[in-house]
């Protein structure tokens, strides 16, 4: 993936966070956002990008959080990254501190796909419409919540462009209006949290550090329904982890094999001291399991 020209793991996606040259480079290219009107309604204005429009969503309340979403509309034939951009990429960033009443968010991640970037790359992300979902807790739920967010993430076609949105939308004590069907349907696609071996038809039942030509890997045996189009996203327990992504082939009883070289692994750190986060991604399902590798 590129970014002008080339955005490698080595350079942006190991700073993460966007710097001020790369919001020179938005200003360049023309994606620096404008702020938003706060609404006292269920939705902010729409914000556009180079590559689609941004905005907030917000639904009812339930045990004292509020059901909420950005939404981001992506043009025909362009994509955004997820939490993890895999070889190159940038991940969205969400500064929610301009915001009055708000204790904390939880930002839930819908199921992502991995993209062929060519020479031997891969980045993971959408490639479609998309609602991140939120899980909003107000300081007092008696009082209205102004949730201000300064979203920086990236749009891609053939070359990616940083791009940034301001968004304001005013939620009313006790939720706005019933939640909306995109926001229902992205809860939905977020990973069931699943065990280690757990039953059912997509899983992940062994994760083991063992050696494939010399070269250490991680093994990786799941159940799928779909062998052949399954995919699996590794991540380790902080940003300084990169591994690379799985490889993918028929495992001993119908299973299906991943196999991880075991690299990007911070200096120090002991993988097989160290609780993994893995999605499983099969058709309609997906799974998210967290295990430490057995030797």
């Amino acid at each position: 993936m590129r970014l002008g020209m080339m955005c490698s793991r080595s350079s942006l996606l190991r700073t993460r966070s966007p710097g001020p040259a790369l919001r020179l480079v938005a200003g360049f290219v023309g994606l620096l956002l404008l702020p938003s009107a706060a609404l006292a309604g269920a939705e902010s204005d729409w914000v556009s990008s180079g590559g689609g429009a941004v905005r907030l969503v917000a639904g009812a309340t339930a045990g004292g959080a509020l059901d909420a979403g950005v939404e981001i509309r992506l043009q025909p034939g362009w994509k955004t990254y997820w939490r993890y951009p895999g070889d190159s990429g940038v991940p969205p960033r969400f500064d929610w501190s301009g915001s009055e009443n708000l204790a904390s968010v939880a930002v839930k991640w819908p199921a992502p796909h991995r993209f062929d970037d060519g020479g031997g790359s891969y980045s993971i992300g959408y490639k479609r419409d998309l609602v991140l979902p939120l899980v909003v807790t107000p300081k007092d739920p008696a009082r209205k919540l102004a949730l201000k967010l300064t979203l920086d993430f990236a749009v891609c076609e053939k070359i990616c462009q940083p791009a940034r949105a301001e968004l304001a939308l005013d939620v009313p004590a006790g939720g706005a209006a019933p939640s909306n069907p995109e926001l229902v349907a992205a809860q939905a696609s977020v990973p069931a949290q699943a065990a280690l071996g757990a039953a059912g038809p997509t899983g992940i039942g062994r994760v083991q550090m063992t050696e494939d030509d010399g070269v250490p890997v991680l093994r990786i045996e799941a159940r799928t329904a779909h062998a052949e189009s399954a995919d699996l996203f590794v991540e380790g327990p902080n940003e300084d982890w990169a591994l690379p992504l799985p490889i993918r082939s028929a495992g001993p009883d119908g299973t299906t094999l991943f196999t991880v070289p075991i690299d990007g692994v911070p200096k120090g750190a002991d993988i097989a001291k160290t609780p993994l986060r893995l999605t499983l991604v099969d058709g309609e399902r997906a799974v998210e399991v967290e295990a430490t590798p057995s030797r």
